[in-house]
């Protein structure tokens, strides 16, 4: 029996229709075919396998505990997922009987792992094949059946996503427990969560929030001059040039080049004005712009969230939507903008699909030049997955709702642009110089819109009177200043991130980066996360409330600027991330040893968690404002207490739970077990005293009780210095 192991339903659904019948559907499989040619099509449903938990490597890991960190288990186990437990008994029946296992994963890191993980688990000996599917037409899928290939030229790619999973669990795991500990040891409530991408891509966000709210904004000044031709043969239309600074004027200008003294602005525009000067460059062209590649996943969230402020989870389930239940789409976790050549000879089909599925796009389709050949269609460019552009099927799947609507269209105008001609765009530039002064003016325009005309606007452009075209001067020709203006204007903050600009952060990482040779590094990697990943990045930071929502703009809570004011800039900066994408990309590539890359990590956990750490700043009335030696103490080990809601209502418990249970109810008084006072120790062992009332009144013992039985009297409420009974 031949074995089909889709990722998903929806895709084993597409291969059984791909193959030859009769079809017989049982409880998660579907058998095609009769005697010898005679296939099973079974999937999973996701990650059908997790990580083991801590408590599953040593009993003792199942408390939070600072004293077992760090965790480090000795070997690997995963375990089945409780949700889809059926489905995998099915798929260990079926491996057991196989005699070929096809593998059908989604082309991409996480894809293979899936299905390889399942494979692994159940110990199977068949030989295993692989096909990569990027399209659930049925031509697709029939074309990619046709072609397997031997699972063993993708096991590096499995190592990467192998190395990565157990990655996260240590960094994950180890980093949350020892930060969280850390803070309710100083009275902080909640879960504080640190993750190896999650982390630094709040980090982006705080960073951003606390640069605006710290901006101070200054004046800059502007200088133009208004100049003409002083030959009579020469072109006499006036012209507006812009002051460019120079080294003479450094002292005077912000790291953005901005003139800040009003004074040296006043000086300058008085030298040059009524004064001769010459043209030192005259640049004239006519440029050619070729259309934009088609989408990736992250190029279609960020064009998407800037169009339709549509957030990158919602672009990420719509596509979905569009690739496995309409089939309009190919696959969308794509982080690839080229296409194979042989997907060239389908463009007529598809374009034909493009004319039924979105009426309003006919006319471009109509006008598409066949026989046009960009720089899309590239074999070398394309790995295990290509761009996402539009199937050959011409109906949806029932109706698509308006997102779908405008994500298909989205798509299908970058595939249509391929076959659109150039842009050109007519530029100019003029220099001139007055004295020692600079001054250079501009000019731009399109002259034949070309694949432009299938870009979506974001409004309609607002109607501006024309810029006058500059005069065709030549290099060394003379021309007169008539006059000049200064204009003072303020410098701006930084926008908050949205959903577009979050991802457009996390994909262009470099530009967050200042060392140099770091940099150059990570423009050669995918940035923070994968195309995969990213939205789901964001949206878990939503719900373990480090952002919210303002409007568009995307901020940092408290909670979010607490942690990353807490943690070294090692952690909360994308530097060390990034460089873990590419040594994960090294392992893929059969450049980088997965061993080598936990070894070197554990070593990073085990340096963070033998550095001290401060206290999450969070605003005072966030936390109440009772200072520390008037909050009430463990009775039992006298650690910090702190409020809590139970089923009976309020009160105080330890934070130290799990490890102490130590709790008491609510008082308005300060109470009289000395709980509210600062710890005492104990003069024999130096554990906390606690006060007691006995038959003859209030004394002190020592928490440590039976392990010490140290008293002492009591002296209005505090203890009296003369030991009552010693051991």
């Amino acid at each position: 029996m031949h074995l089909y192991i889709a990722e998903k339903p929806s895709l084993g659904r597409a291969i059984a229709a791909a193959l030859p019948g009769p079809h017989q559907k049982g409880q998660g499989w579907i058998r095609c075919g009769t005697g010898e040619n005679a296939a099973t099509v079974s999937w999973c449903i996701g990650h059908l396998l997790e990580p083991a938990e801590p408590a599953r490597y040593n009993p003792a890991w199942k408390k939070w505990r600072q004293e077992d960190l760090p965790m480090f288990p000795d070997k690997w186990e995963v375990m089945p997922k409780d949700s889809v437990q059926q489905q995998l008994k099915v798929l260990e029946s079926l491996i057991r009987q196989a005699k070929t296992i096809i593998h059908a994963g989604d082309p991409d890191r996480e894809g293979q792992l899936l299905v390889d993980e399942v494979i692994r688990y159940f110990g199977a000996s068949a030989p295993v094949q692989r096909i990569l599917i990027n399209d659930l037409t049925p031509a697709a899928v029939a074309r990619a059946i046709q072609s397997p290939r031997d699972n063993r030229e993708f096991r590096r790619l499995s190592h990467s996503a192998l190395a990565r999973q157990r990655a996260d669990w240590l960094y994950g795991i180890n980093l949350t427990r020892f930060y969280t500990l850390s803070y309710q040891r100083q009275g902080e409530q909640g879960v504080y969560s640190v993750g190896r991408v999650q982390t630094p891509v709040l980090g982006l966000v705080v960073e951003r929030d606390n640069t605006i709210e710290h901006f101070q904004p200054k004046p800059y000044y502007r200088i133009e001059a208004r100049f003409r031709a002083q030959e009579e043969e020469a072109d006499q239309q006036t012209f507006t040039a812009r002051w460019q600074p120079n080294e003479q004027f450094q002292d005077y200008l912000d790291e953005e080049n901005r003139l800040l003294n009003r004074e040296v602005a006043e000086q300058i525009a008085d030298s040059v004005r009524n004064r001769p000067g010459t043209i030192t460059e005259s640049r004239f062209r006519d440029r050619s712009e070729a259309p934009p590649l088609p989408f990736s996943l992250s190029a279609l969230q960020i064009e998407a969230g800037r169009l339709f402020r549509m957030g990158a989870k919602d672009v990420l389930d719509t596509a979905q939507n569009l690739y496995e239940r309409h089939q309009l789409i190919t696959y969308p976790r794509s982080d690839c903008r080229y296409l194979p050549e042989g997907h060239y000879s389908q463009r007529e089909q598809v374009i034909r699909a493009i004319a039924r599925v979105a009426p309003d796009l006919e006319e471009a389709c109509n006008g598409a030049d066949l026989g046009r050949r960009t720089s899309a269609w590239n074999d070398k460019q394309v790995d295990a997955h290509h761009a996402i552009i539009p199937t050959s099927r011409p109906t949806p799947n029932g109706k698509l709702s308006d997102a779908e609507e405008k994500i298909y269209g989205l798509i299908s105008r970058y595939y249509l642009m391929q076959f659109a001609p150039d842009a050109v765009h007519r530029e100019g530039k003029l220099t001139v110089r007055v004295s020692e002064h600079e001054f250079r003016a501009t000019e731009t325009a399109i002259l034949v819109p070309g694949w432009k005309t299938l870009e979506l606007k974001l409004r309609e452009a607002r109607k501006e009177h024309e810029k006058a075209p500059l005069p065709r001067l030549e290099k060394g020709e003379p021309v007169f200043c008539d006059d000049t203006s200064l204009s003072e204007r303020k410098t701006q903050p930084p926008q908050h991130f949205t959903d577009a600009t979050l991802l457009s952060a996390m994909t262009n990482i470099a530009r967050f980066v200042t060392d140099t040779e770091l940099r150059k590094t990570l423009r050669e990697t995918d940035g923070l996360g994968t195309e995969a990943t990213r939205a789901a990045i964001i949206d878990t930071l939503f719900k373990r409330d480090y952002l919210y929502r303002d409007s568009r703009h995307i901020r940092a809570t408290d909670k979010a600027k607490a942690l990353i004011s807490a943690l070294p800039e090692s952690v909360s900066k994308p530097d060390r991330t990034a460089v873990w994408e590419a040594n994960l990309e090294s392992i893929r590539r059969g450049e980088g040893d997965p061993r080598k890359f936990l070894d070197t990590l554990k070593e990073e956990i085990r340096g963070f968690l033998d550095r001290p750490q401060g206290r999450p700043t969070v605003d005072s009335e966030s936390i109440g404002t009772t200072s520390p030696e008037a909050q009430p103490h463990c009775p039992k080990c006298r650690a910090p207490m702190l409020e809590r809601e139970g089923k009976f209502g309020r009160f105080f418990a330890c934070t130290r739970y799990p490890d102490c249970r130590g709790t008491r109810p609510l008082e308005e008084a300060t109470p009289l077990d000395g709980t509210g006072q600062k710890p005492i120790p104990c003069p024999h062992c130096f554990s906390p005293l606690v006060r007691r009332k006995g038959k003859k009144g209030w004394f002190w013992g020592c928490s440590n009780f039976p392990g010490c039985r140290q008293t002492l009297d009591d002296d209005n409420g505090k203890p009296a210095v003369r030991l009552r009974k010693s051991t």
